[in-house]
């Protein structure tokens, strides 16, 4: 029996609408998870991130566990605590980190040891490890396994080792992990684009037997319609009862067409990264604040917005703001674009609920593509 009660209240083709029941809260679902990578979501307050609308964020394991250290954070009553989100949070396990960021990194069986990227010290993690970071230290509500994750494209031989490694840490994440009634460990499947080794990895994820189930390495470099395609196939292959979560993903076009092929949670630092460089999503796709088109322009980014940053100020506001490189220009598009992820997933449960998914997903991909301006 799973951690956390997973309700599914409609569907719409494979899109499914539901509610994952947490001790701290529940989840609405599709959901996306901002991300607090250091115990925060960069420029904003927990408040603000709040008032977006979101039901839970990620934060992440790498970074924690190099500074301030998981056992600081513990001693400090916990992640939760540390940082006044009194929501779910979800921790991943730190293994994209390592690959992607650390100095150098070696995977045995036994673990991954790595030189942190903030000073050259030497760490291991292993899947034993993770757990108790995750769970004992940083107090996460959904724990993730560790996994080896490959970047794409890799050689089969490449994604089928790593797949397999992945699953092993699995077990070993789930027996050190144990059973919990207020916290949750998922699985991920690995396998690249391939199909064979995707049905693998979830068949021994099923032997092992987790409270949600993760896709992992996509939107490392594969490219949107690569990633379409394994998400034909591998969303079904994870159990219908159990949450489904895309890691790392992603653009808005990547979460409505994951959400229609089964996808349940997403998260990504795109809405904050992309804030901080001057760019705004919206219903007509990005923007550049940069250009000078927006100079002397006095709507709001979004006048039915409930969050302030959207509704309040101008474009030319914020154009300004941008190119006088004055920091609350990256507060308030950081804060705008988190809010429109989270309008974008309000919409796409209205949709799933009202039975108009296909519909709504025509008219979203038909309003990206034209209103694109990336430009400058």
């Amino acid at each position: 029996m799973a951690a956390f009660p997973f309700t599914i209240g409609a569907t719409d083709g494979k899109a499914r609408a539901g509610v994952l029941a947490t001790p701290r809260g529940e989840i609405r679902t599709p959901a996306f998870m901002p991300v607090g990578t250091a115990g925060t979501v960069k420029a904003l307050t927990v408040e603000q991130v709040a008032a977006t609308g979101a039901d839970i964020l990620l934060g992440n394991t790498y970074h924690l566990m190099l500074r301030p250290t998981a056992e600081r954070v513990r001693r400090l009553g916990g992640l939760h605590r540390f940082m006044r989100w009194e929501k779910p949070i979800l921790t991943d396990s730190g293994g994209f980190q390592v690959m992607s960021l650390s100095k150098i990194s070696k995977v045995t069986e036994d673990a991954v040891t790595f030189q942190s990227h903030l000073d050259g010290s030497r760490h291991t993690l292993s899947p034993e490890r993770s757990m108790e970071i995750q769970a004992d230290l940083l107090g996460a509500d959904i724990v993730m396994q560790l996994d080896e994750l490959v970047a794409l494209p890799a050689t089969p031989g490449k994604a089928a080792e790593a797949m397999r490694r992945s699953a092993r840490w699995g077990e070993r994440s789930k027996a050190a992990f144990g059973t919990r009634d207020t916290q949750a460990l998922f699985g991920i499947q690995q396998g690249g684009v391939d199909e064979a080794l995707r049905r693998e990895s979830a068949e021994r994820m099923l032997e092992t037997g987790f409270d949600g189930y993760a896709i992992g390495g996509l939107a490392v470099g594969e490219g949107h319609q690569a990633m379409v395609e394994v998400l034909d196939f591998a969303p079904a292959m994870l159990p219908a009862d159990r949450p489904r979560y895309l890691m790392g993903v992603g653009k808005p076009i990547d979460i409505v067409e994951a959400v229609a092929r089964g996808v349940d949670m997403f998260d990504c630092v795109l809405p904050t990264r992309s804030g901080r460089h001057g760019q705004a999503w919206t219903w007509d796709g990005p923007i550049n604040l940069k250009n000078a088109r927006f100079a002397e322009d006095e709507a709001p980014l979004d006048a039915a917005s409930e969050v302030s940053a959207s509704r309040d100020y101008s474009k030319a506001y914020l154009h300004h703001l941008v190119k006088a490189n004055e920091i609350l220009g990256q507060v308030l598009l950081s804060w705008h674009n988190l809010a429109f992820f989270q309008a974008l997933m309000a919409e796409l449960r209205a949709a799933i609920s009202d039975g108009r998914m296909e519909a709504f997903r025509r008219s979203f991909a038909a309003r990206q593509t034209s209103g694109s301006d990336i430009s400058a």
